[in-house]
């Protein structure tokens, strides 16, 4: 069977087409392993859950899990085998060669399900790109890619009306711009947000609270500190600069955020410039995958700037890089001085 969706996935299991084989895999942690969970559930029944549900972790013998698949149900239709975070990677030739044997000969009556709640996979592995195409023959794949934009925003705003709440697109923004797209950490932010709304009689989280009570990372301080610095509004500039240290970051990191902000600024400008989207530079580069959100906020961004001047701006970036690494100026210093040199870049753009 191909590769299917999460929505195929839901209405297969719906109608009840059982497949021998599902392997969960992607990014959204959290969906893998809620969406494992039911499967398993649905899959093996309510009948003697204790016969006809396995449930093992990656350091199970191989062996062991051939055994569970191949025994029959106990007065039930089916059973199900889940292994969580199988790592091909750290399995024997002869433990693999045991699993394709029992991939290719799993019995009708049990549901066989792999999947990836914690484990990250690497993609360019030939071990990992067998286990892909063995379980494409036997079952099916669905990925969980992360979810961005309308998708996300649809997520979080039915996630606040399950506790009796009402998230405005506003706000759904705001959360978003802040916390990213992890959907782990969202999820865990608007039950904050909730809780607060609900504790102060409010039913709707307004984009104040999200301001007032959903922490920024590095991340997106820099890249607040960025969109100041692109706009040559230097105190908001400063402020948040004041505000990394105050948070004691490391200099070095602050630097890199920064250098990311012009690098995807550069890139999505030189991608504008040929004709193309701005979501090109995520064809070639993987540091893209499952964060469109970085070069649409470049996209914004970059419409100010010339190639010239981003480049000038990556030339003081490096400066600044080596000032860190090599010299005894105080990394403050470096980092305020650099805040100066990348606004005259700007004010010489506009002029």
């Amino acid at each position: 069977m191909p590769q299917i969706t999460e929505q195929e996935l839901k209405k297969q299991v719906a109608s009840g087409a059982w497949a021998s084989f599902y392997l969960l895999t992607g990014e959204e942690k959290l969906l893998i392993k809620r969406t494992a969970q039911r499967l398993i559930h649905k899959a093996c029944g309510d009948l003697f859950p204790e016969f006809n549900r396995n449930e093992f972790s990656s350091d199970t013998p191989v062996e062991r899990i051939a055994d569970a698949a191949a025994a029959l149900p106990f007065m039930a239709e089916r059973k199900c085998v889940a292994v969580a975070d199988f790592n091909v990677e750290e399995k024997s030739q002869q433990d693999l060669d045991r699993l394709y044997e029992l991939l290719d000969d799993l019995p009708e009556t049990t549901v066989l399900v792999f999947y990836y709640p914690t484990l990250e996979t690497s993609q360019r592995s030939s071990k990992w790109k067998k286990l892909l195409d063995k379980a494409r023959k036997a079952g099916v794949v669905v990925p969980f890619p992360r979810r961005e934009g309308a998708e996300l925003r649809k997520t979080l705003v039915r996630a606040a009306e399950q506790q009796g709440c009402v998230l405005a697109r506003q706000a759904a923004d705001r959360l978003l711009d802040y916390a990213g797209n992890d959907l782990h950490l969202l999820l865990n932010e608007i039950d904050k947000l909730c809780g607060y709304a609900l504790g102060q009689g409010q039913q709707e989280v307004t984009p104040a609270m999200v301001e007032e009570l959903t922490p920024k990372s590095t991340e997106t301080t820099v890249f607040m500190m960025v969109n100041a610095l692109v706009a040559g509004t230097y105190e908001k500039a400063y402020s948040l600069l004041d505000l990394l240290f105050y948070q004691n970051e490391e200099p070095i990191a602050i630097l890199g955020a920064m250098a990311s902000s012009y690098i995807d600024m550069f890139r999505v400008k030189a991608a504008l410039e040929s004709g193309l989207t701005s979501q090109a530079p995520a064809d070639y580069s993987p540091d893209y995958k499952g964060k469109g959100f970085r070069l649409r906020n470049a996209e914004r961004s970059a419409r100010r700037l010339s190639m010239e001047t981003l480049q000038a701006c990556l030339d003081l970036l490096l400066e600044a890089d080596l000032a860190l690494k090599g010299s005894r100026l105080a990394p403050r210093l470096v980092l305020e001085t650099l805040v100066a040199k990348l606004l005259l870049a700007v004010q010489k753009e506009a002029a």
